[in-house]
């Protein structure tokens, strides 16, 4: 059987700083700082509310961290709160995407996205960076009400595929959700697109890669 290979959406196929690069003029030189903010937040919410045993959905969470970053960041004008949800509901894919997603598929490979964001905001986002004819299926943690990292979550794809979790290639720009995936039993790839330090020695990833090109050389 052909490796299925399963993308985390945020970080991985889509950029969660394209936002505040679109207003990054109007941000100021606290863009970067704000942005991170946001996205920290953002996941943080997640792991702490499914440990608690409670549900809130992505994009609530994304405004709340939003306004986290606001106060935290007041040199960043909350005019462009709303510019900003605009953007981050459509975010521009990374460059390596489509273009790895079209070598996937000519080689035959099933493809999908596993994601925390809601299925509201995944089509957005696939529609809006024109993927959905390269993807099998478009997987959201909404269906289970709880959050990445949960072993529930990454059964959805071996639910949705009648696979086994040694059938699927994950790919994730967030370490921590390669430890996620490489517990479950998923082959692992890691794309290291800022060069971060590795971290969660007990579950390596299988590969580590600056970006998605040349991913489907490893099938």
């Amino acid at each position: 059987m052909r490796p299925i290979f399963v993308f985390d959406a945020y970080g991985t196929l889509f950029d969660v700083h394209a936002a505040i690069d679109r207003h990054r003029d109007t941000a100021g030189p606290d863009a970067d700082r704000f942005s991170a903010i946001w996205r920290a937040k953002q996941l943080e919410y997640t792991w702490t509310l499914t440990l608690a045993g409670y549900y809130v959905s992505f994009w609530t969470l994304t405004e709340r961290a939003l306004d986290f970053a606001f106060s935290a960041v007041p040199a960043v004008d909350r005019a462009l709160r709303a510019p900003l949800l605009a953007a981050y509901f459509a975010l521009d894919a990374f460059p390596d995407a489509r273009q790895m997603l079209q070598e996937l598929k000519a080689r035959g490979h099933p493809t999908a996205i596993l994601s925390n964001g809601t299925p509201t905001m995944l089509a957005a986002a696939v529609e809006g960076a024109n993927l959905g004819v390269l993807l099998d299926a478009v997987l959201s943690v909404d269906v289970l009400r709880a959050y990445k990292p949960r072993p529930e979550v990454y059964e959805l794809v071996t639910a949705r595929f009648s696979c086994v979790p040694g059938d699927v290639m994950f790919v994730s720009s967030n370490r921590w959700d390669v430890m996620g995936a490489a517990s479950f039993g998923f082959r692992t790839v890691w794309v290291n697109r800022t060069d971060l330090p590795d971290e969660y020695p007990d579950s390596a990833p299988g590969v580590v890669m600056p970006d998605l090109n040349g991913l489907a050389g490893l099938a």
